[in-house]
């Protein structure tokens, strides 16, 4: 038998007889939780260290694809949506690859923007790479490039140390 003293702090103790089949119950349940707890840290390291992409209208979805809105929008001097056609997410850093469109679905209007040239010479691809990192609880752009005939991913990850798995 085991003694137990409870006590909330005062002089009184309530003391309560554990027998040795209790004992053995409580601790095969502390032990139980304690594995799953540690089952459950580990696969959520896991699924951090695989890309993941968000679910459509998701927070972490939403909360990317806004901070990337403003420096477009700038960019275009124009309104801006985006028709995702990939958005990667590991380890706090993002790759999105679209199309910006005006809402509605209407394609942006290039003219009024510093592609026309590219757009002139046959240079220019409507559509958005864009790089981003989780810092302190917030997104932030690192990289951009629209209209790119080129494909930066493999240099961004290099030069931005970003996790490969985002760019496949």
């Amino acid at each position: 038998m085991v003694q137990l003293a409870l006590c909330c702090g005062c002089k009184h103790a309530l003391k309560t007889t554990i027998n040795p089949i209790q004992s053995v119950i409580i601790w095969q349940t502390i032990s139980r939780l304690f594995l799953l707890v540690l089952i459950l840290s580990c696969a959520s390291a896991r699924a951090q260290d695989t890309p993941q992409t968000p679910k459509p209208n998701s927070l972490e979805r939403k909360a990317i694809i806004d901070t990337l809105r403003a420096p477009v929008e700038k960019e275009l001097k124009q309104k801006v949506v985006f028709r995702i056609r990939r958005l990667k997410v590991q380890n706090g850093w993002a790759f999105v690859q679209g199309v910006p469109q005006q809402p509605g679905g209407k394609p942006v209007n290039y003219r009024i923007t510093q592609h026309q040239t590219a757009i002139e010479a046959g240079a220019f691809d409507d559509g958005i790479l864009a790089l981003l990192r989780k810092e302190k609880g917030e997104w932030r752009v690192v990289v951009y490039d629209i209209g790119s005939t080129d494909y930066p991913a493999e240099y961004w990850q290099l030069k931005y140390k970003a996790p490969p798995g985002i760019f496949r």
